[in-house]
């Protein structure tokens, strides 16, 4: 298996929506975006299948390690190698990828976060700074498009965690901040014993209401110019705008089960924005 065949099985496995929005990229692109998708991947993986914290922690830091070998041009990963192929291309900066690695590294070390303003940190290291990497590979011509990217990676990182909030509890995880479970009496036990309620319902719609104020920023940090360039992030903005507008219709039953899009109706509206894209660009 080469390098970006390791990098393809590993994105296509993954089942997630990124997948859809990279089918309609020119092959360079493709080649790179699914790289880091994979590189994205095998930390956060890290650190969510590996129990014992400490040989988590050592495993990060061997990609620490195998980044800057990356950077070198010395890989020894799969996913190293396709990188380097990615580098020769995009100009991609080390210290990015040294940020997502910190962002799933404070997976390790906090279990919840007492204001928006620490979660705001995780969410940049964990999303934002990839969408900066992407938006690299895509290309731009106006700088106002990294503000985009940075604004559409917190609304998909508040997405996941309104989605996931059963998933993150199961593993002792709480993203909704301590002081806002507090404004809506919310307790940590009560969302840790999966126990959903009137007040969590609110809780949720406060955050969808701010996860939708994000990607009403990106958008209108988005350039008229870059806008077919960005269509990646658009059809992933789409796919999970979708997402969250059916939690919104199931009362935000996240207790009780994952909401998901089914891959067919992710591979509809991936191909109807990437259409309507294409459309706006030749007119």
């Amino acid at each position: 298996m080469t390098p970006d065949e390791y990098c393809q099985d590993k994105a296509a496995k993954s089942g997630s929506s990124f997948y859809y929005s990279f089918r309609f990229l020119p092959p360079i692109q493709r080649q790179a975006i699914i790289a880091l998708y994979a590189f994205c991947r095998e930390v956060d993986d890290t650190v969510d299948e590996i129990s014992e914290t400490d040989i988590a922690r050592a495993k990060l830091e061997w990609w620490r390690e195998e980044i800057q070998r990356t950077f070198k041009s010395e890989a020894t990963h799969p996913v190293g190698k396709a990188l380097e192929v990615a580098l020769k291309n995009f100009d991609l900066h080390e210290e990015y990828f040294m940020e997502i690695i910190d962002g799933m590294a404070m997976d390790l070390d906090q279990f919840s976060y007492p204001e928006f303003k620490q979660l705001a940190l995780y969410c940049h290291r964990a999303a934002s700074v990839v969408g900066l990497l992407s938006v690299e590979i895509f290309g731009y011509k106006n700088r106002k498009t990294l503000k985009y990217a940075e604004n559409l990676g917190m609304a998909l990182q508040l997405t996941n965690i309104i989605r996931d909030v059963r998933e993150d509890a199961e593993r002792g995880r709480i993203y909704l901040p301590q002081d806002e479970l507090q404004k809506f009496n919310i307790s940590s036990d009560e969302l840790l014993a999966l126990k959903t309620s009137p007040e969590l319902t609110a809780l949720l719609e406060f955050q969808t209401q701010r996860a939708k104020e994000y990607y009403r920023i990106a958008m209108d940090n988005l350039p008229k110019e870059d806008r077919y360039s960005q269509r990646t992030g658009l059809i992933m903005s789409a796919i999970y705008e979708a997402t969250l507008d059916e939690i919104v219709k199931d009362n935000f039953q996240v207790m009780k089960h994952r909401v998901s899009l089914t891959p067919i109706r992710k591979l509809w509206i991936a191909w109807r924005t990437a259409r309507r894209e294409k459309k706006a660009h030749k007119s």
